[in-house]
Order: structure tokens, then sequence, then C-alpha cells
């Protein structure tokens, strides 16, 4: 794949990921959820995606591969462990798309009423724009990743600054500091709430999307050094903008939005939650322009999510999951197949799917996959401890174990209700990959690599429907539930790092790599390769 994109672009493919349609509703769900200690729950949020991110980085910067969430755990834990998260990831990357395109629809209701009916539901011909819609991400990325690359990060420069603007006009027209410490106090919930807040108030859902540049890693130019910075430097712009925006709504708000109190907070209105406090401070001249940045912001976010996907797409069929015609490359370099199935895979969610539940799906399956990160930065210290390192993960048997143990509470604070849908998800994978390798057997996969499954993924099941969060039995109240999921996945972690690929299947997984790199390059390059230690067959 051709190495195109450079450093602004690479974070602003990110940018773009986190700063979605979201960050117009997440101040408000994360207020209804803890109230003013919604900050801290950015804070926490924040933090544990920068202990995610910095496990991928250093990764990155020694295997820069195309659609690393799932092909990452290819080289660390085999094949059933990649296929495993790799399906998760691509079933969330799926329902991303048609939750920013949804988003896009619901902003343009008052230009096209038409889209929708008297119910609130997509009328046939809005589900037919939605579809168009998704096409043009689709052909837009089948352009190739120059000019995608080009194309965001234009749109991207109005959402960062928007939302920013926003920001600092609510912040300076009207800020109560008696918010904070009436209507049940800084932390009405206490810790409950803002741990909900993380997992089901929007934070996890948009920080998460920094995860777009390790997808795109594959095409990045100097991905040894581009990589990390693109992944610090994004959270770090996103961070700033969001917690500037969660301030902001929390000290801007009136008597008569809370005398109900912070959970019974609720906001009318086609743009939400801000729209109606810029009107309320009177920047009606901003309010002007949040439709059009709405579209913009939610346009370039489903434009992301359907390139990102392509790259993923193409790094299953590589693991074995999906059809080998899934990783061919166009003349542009783009796995135009890829983004194709993609498109019609999209396409049905729309059809099939209520909105609600596209939502719980891509919250579950997404989060799943990012576990890969912390066990994989010991197995390639192991397996490759003298190659040069650009980004190093300080103390990694530590941080990688603490960021395990924070994914796995991500997951778990999600709630029974959404783990639901998370086991399903995992079922379909499952009865796939039974399907895909009925004929050549299955003693070619690595079942040993993830034994270390079995404990864990039950274990957050069952934790997950004994505790209190979404719908479970609130067996297990909050406090020994944390001490319980930190100790299952402290304990699976360990287990997972000695359950690594031997060296010798290693080496071989990496000529595998290594020949469909000089085969792409073969195709899109038309040039003669040299390929010393390797014959073809």
């Amino acid at each position: 794949m051709r190495r195109s994109i450079g450093l602004l672009g690479l974070t602003f493919v990110a940018i773009s990921g986190i700063l979605g349609s979201g960050w117009l509703f997440a101040p408000l769900l994360a207020a209804q959820a803890a109230g003013p200690s919604a900050l801290i729950a950015w804070v926490i949020g924040g933090f544990a995606m920068l202990l995610l991110a910095a496990t991928f980085a250093e990764i990155a910067t020694i295997l820069p591969v195309a659609g690393g969430i799932g092909r990452v755990p290819h080289f660390s834990h085999g094949s059933v462990v990649s296929m495993t998260m790799g399906w998760t990831a691509w079933i969330g990357y799926n329902t991303a798309a048609t939750i920013e395109v949804e988003a896009v629809l619901r902003y343009s209701r008052s230009i096209a009423p038409w889209l929708y009916d008297t119910d609130g539901q997509l009328t046939v011909s809005g589900l037919g724009v939605a579809c168009v819609l998704l096409l043009v991400f689709t052909v837009l990325n089948a352009f190739g990743v120059k000019f995608f690359a080009r194309i965001n990060t234009a749109l991207t420069w109005v959402k960062v600054i928007v939302p920013a603007l926003l920001a600092a006009v609510i912040l300076t027209s009207e800020f109560r500091i008696a918010n904070f410490s009436d209507y049940g106090g800084f932390a009405p919930e206490g810790v409950k709430g803002i741990l909900s807040a993380i997992s089901t108030g929007g934070v996890i859902f948009a920080l998460i999307g920094f995860r777009h540049v390790i997808d795109m890693a594959g095409e990045a130019k100097n991905p040894k050094v581009n990589v990390p910075l693109a992944l610090v430097l994004s959270l770090v712009v996103c961070l700033l903008i969001l917690g500037g925006l969660q301030l902001a709504f929390l000290g801007a708000l009136d008597h008569a939005n809370l005398e109900g109190g912070w959970h019974q907070l609720h906001f009318s209105g086609q743009l939400g939650p801000m729209a109606s406090l810029a009107t309320a401070v009177g920047a009606l001249w901003i309010v002007s322009i949040l439709d059009t940045s709405a579209r913009v912001s939610s346009f370039a976010s489903g434009l992301v999510s359907v390139g990102s996907n392509a790259r993923l797409g193409l790094a299953m069929a590589q693991n074995g999951l999906f059809p080998k015609f899934m990783e061919i490359l166009s003349s542009r370099g783009v796995p135009l197949f890829s983004l194709l199935v993609n498109f019609l895979v999209a396409a049905v969610f729309f059809v099939v799917l209520p909105f609600q539940q596209v939502i719980a799906l891509n919250t579950s399956s997404i989060v799943l996959s990012f576990v890969v990160g912390p066990i994989a930065v010991l197995a390639f210290r192991r397996l490759l401890p003298n190659t040069p390192r650009a980004f190093v993960l300080p103390v990694a048997p530590v941080t990688g174990c603490l960021a395990f143990v924070v994914a796995s509470l991500i997951i778990y604070w999600s709630g029974w209700d959404t783990m639901v849908h998370l086991v399903i998800c995992l079922l379909i994978g499952l009865m796939l990959l039974l399907v895909r390798n009925a004929q050549g057997g299955f003693d070619s996969l690595d079942w040993r690599e993830a034994l270390w499954l079995l404990p864990y993924l039950p274990g957050l099941v069952i934790l997950s429907y004994l505790g209190s969060f979404g719908g479970g039995l609130d067996i297990i109240p909050v406090g020994p539930d944390i001490l319980a999921v930190s100790a299952l996945a402290t304990g699976v972690y360990f287990m997972a790092n000695r359950l690594s690929l031997p060296k010798d299947k290693f080496d071989l997984y990496m000529a595998e790599e290594e020949l469909d790199e000089i085969g792409e390059y073969d195709v899109v390059e038309d040039a003669p390769v040299e390929e010393p230690g390797f014959k073809r067959d």
C-alpha cells in the first residue's frame, strides 16, 4: 500500500474520528450520568485512552500494517485471537458509518423533512438517501488515501474550530459556580455515576476514535515517528476541546434546567443541548453555523470510518476469516473490494437494525478489540528483542497490565445490556470461523495461543451479569466489582503473555506478510522487486 499520509493528515484522521457528531451531545449524556463530576470522567477516560494508545504506539513503530486492530494480534497470538478481535472491530466500524450517516440526516431534517416520518423513523426515501451517502463515502475513499486525507484534513479544520469557539463563547458569556455544588453536590451519583459516564455517557464513544491512526498505519509516511505522535497529539487536542465543552456546559445551565436534578436534565431542538445553551446566552451568531458544522462533523467522521474499515476488512482477509478477494488492491493502492463489501453490510444495518441497537453494537464490539494492544507489546518484546523502536512503552509489564485492566473495566462498565450484544456478536463470529475452516480442518488454527480467552470472556460476562451497571442483578456492589474485574484482568494478562506465539510460528507469519507486501508492491507500482531470503512458490 502507498505510504502517502503525513503527520498532519494522520493526526487529523484521528481527530476526525474523535470529534464526530458526539461532541454536540456527549456533554449532556455525561452530565446526566455524573453531574459536575463528569469532568473527572473525561480525565479518567482520557488517561485510559492514552494508556491504550501508548501500547499501540510502540507496536506501530515495529509493525505498521494496514488494519492494525485486526492484524497485529495475528503476529502476537495467532489466527483465532486475531479473527476474534478483528471480527468485533469490523462489526463496530460498520455500525460507526451508519451512526454518522444517521447524524447527517437528522441534522438535515429542517431542510428535508421528508427524510423522517412522524414517529422519527427514516422513510423509504430517507433510507435511499442514507445508502447514497454511504456510497459517496465509498467512492471518495476509492480515489486513494492521499485524496482521502486531503478532503478529511480540510473538513477537520471546521470540526476543530467550531467546538473550540463554541466552548469559548459559552464560558465567557455565562458561568455559574454554584452549579458545581448545588443540585446534589459535585458528584450526585457518586463513583458509579462517574464510571457510567465513562462507558455510556459518550466519553469512550468519542475518544476511541483514535483507533483510525492504527488502521491507517500501513499508509503513513515515516510510521515509526508519525504514528506515535499522531496518537498522542490527537488525544491531547480532543481532550482539551471536549473538556472545555463539558466545563462550559456545566457552568452555563440555569435553575430551570436543573430543578429536576442532573438525571432529569434534557433539551429539545434538533441540534440538542449545545445549541440551546448558545441560544440562552445570546450567542445566536454561532447557533447559525452549528447546523452546517454538525453535518460537516458527521460527514467527515463517516468518511474516516469507511476508509478505516476497508483496511480492517483487508486485514481480516489476510487473517483468513474473510474471502481472499477482499485483499485485492486497486491501481491506487486501495482495498476496493473490501470497500464494496463494507458498503453492502452497512446498508443492510440501516434496513435491518433499529438505530438504538446499532449504537449498542458499536460500543460493545469496538471496545473489546483494544485489549490486544497491552498483551501484544510484551509479546513483541520477546519475539523482536533487537528491533529498534522509535517509541518505547515505559515499564511495559506494569503499564501494559494497567492498560489491560482499564480496558477490561471499560467493557464491564458498559453494562449487562451492552454485554448481551457483545456475546451475540462473538457467537456469530465463532460460527463464521468454524464455517470458514470446516473444509481445511481446524488443526492449522492457533488454539493454544487463544486459551486466555476462555477465562476472560466468560468471566467478564458473569461479572457483568452480577454487577450493578446497565441491567445487572446488582449482587456485586461498586467497589468490590472493580476489584473482581481487576483481579480477573491481571491474571488473564499474565496468562496471555505466556501464550504468545512461539518464535518459529511468528517467523513464518512474518515471512508470509513480507511476501504479501511484495505482491502488493508489484501490482501497485509495477516495478521489479528484490526478494532476499524468500522465493515464490
